[in-house]
């Protein structure tokens, strides 16, 4: 019976209200709340759009058309030199937070870790987004609502970009430094478009494919074997993909993080101690 009322407490405390529309965001953008999933693009002159290099646009299923010279992360596993792709030392990142399954993370965790949040989910929790700031993690961007870049159109990709980054910064007083995009969908012109927001675009070279526990398409032991090496390996290095979306991957989160012990984060990867644009 406590162990229901703790349960049922902490939900309460999860489903407060969401974060509020700023006057100064209304002003900005002519609207009077948050958006639905295809955000509109509020003009900003400085990106400069019209002269972003053309490039093919294209869906999930259609990489055959897609010609070598877009290294396209998700149909060739192409990286582009700027892209952050490993990290000297093994270390997990989570995607598509933050969730109710983010606050059992957080109160488990034991170091910094980076989270890759939804512009959508950080403004339905920003309790648990401020939370996660204030213990210590790096937050980045995984844009507004999860959507495949290479589909969208210039204007298209730049909305999801800045109203992610809105997002972050009206709820958590940051603007990010580091942006992951959903899927691994990136390619030179979505780059392109990251880079005049200032953004290091952030990748993988591990990915246990732990959203499969949701679907029960795979297992915990698999997804385990994966993310960690086997013993006696010697100072593993990689990014590994993970996701705080259930308590399934939460939980094999936690197995893997218990593991492999000190970790960095995606700042400490690259040898930088600017974690947000917003510091100076």
């Amino acid at each position: 019976m406590q162990i229901m009322l703790i349960l049922l407490l902490s939900v309460c405390r999860l489903a407060l209200a969401r974060q509020r529309f700023p006057l100064w965001l209304e002003y900005l953008t002519g609207l009077d709340d948050w958006p639905g999933d295809s955000p509109p693009y509020v003009p900003m002159p400085q990106l400069e759009l019209d002269t972003v290099p053309e490039g093919p646009i294209y869906g999930m299923d259609d990489c055959l058309s897609v010609p070598i010279e877009a290294c396209s992360f998700y149909c060739d596993n192409c990286a582009a030199s700027s892209d952050v792709t490993t990290c000297p030392r093994l270390s997990q990142t989570f995607d598509d937070g933050p969730t109710m399954a983010t606050d059992y993370l957080l109160d488990n965790l034991k170091q910094p870790t980076t989270f890759f949040t939804l512009g959508r989910q950080v403004v339905k929790y920003p309790g648990i987004f401020k939370r996660a700031r204030d213990d210590g993690h790096l937050l980045g961007t995984h844009t507004w609502s999860h959507v495949y870049l290479p589909s969208l159109t210039n204007e298209e990709i730049a909305a999801q970009l800045q109203w992610s980054m809105f997002a972050m910064n009206v709820t958590g007083g940051v603007v990010p430094r580091f942006f992951r995009p959903p899927y691994g969908g990136i390619d030179n012109r979505v780059r392109e478009i990251a880079s005049r927001f200032g953004l290091i675009t952030v990748l993988w070279d591990s990915d246990p494919q732990d959203w499969r526990l949701n679907n029960g398409s795979t297992s915990k032991k698999r997804v385990f074997n994966m993310a960690v090496p086997p013993k006696g390996t010697k100072r593993p290095q990689g990014l590994i993909l993970e996701h705080d979306t259930t308590m399934d991957t939460v939980r094999i989160g936690l197995d893997i993080s218990r593991q492999l012990k000190r970790q960095f984060t995606v700042a400490d990867c690259i040898d930088t101690g600017r974690w947000y644009l917003s510091e100076p």
